[in-house]
């Protein structure tokens, strides 16, 4: 359970990893219009909000890594359950894609680790 626990969290940080290159480095792209499915106009009057979901995300992913890294169990439970709540939260109020994007992944990787050993180490 272990080795899928450690590579479902590395596929969750890798996937918001993505998802601030998009948000901060190519949304006002033709790669990120098409992505989002925008205009011009829309992905230059959003960029900067963009951006700013963009950094949040990144956290995200140093904070699994993080956890990861440094073998703290609950580190990597906290953020999963961040990301899942960011997920249903995206979902909800944006596209529901986003919850099998974001969420789904984040779940597995969240059962995963819970069926794990107490600690990564």
């Amino acid at each position: 359970m272990r080795i899928l626990s450690v590579l479902f969290v590395i596929i969750v940080a890798a996937l918001h990893v993505g998802f601030l290159t998009l948000e901060m480095f190519l949304w006002d792209h033709p790669i990120g219009r098409n992505v989002f499915s925008m205009t011009a106009e829309e992905s230059a009057s959003t960029a900067v909000l963009a951006a700013n979901q963009g950094l949040y995300n990144g956290f995200l992913a140093v904070g699994l890594l993080w956890g990861l890294v440094t073998k703290q169990r609950d580190v990597v439970l906290f953020f999963l359950l961040c990301v899942i709540g960011a997920g249903i939260f995206g979902a909800v109020t944006a596209s529901f894609t986003i919850l099998y994007v974001q969420a789904l992944p984040a779940l597995i990787a969240l059962v995963f680790t819970l069926l794990s050993r107490r600690r990564f180490g």
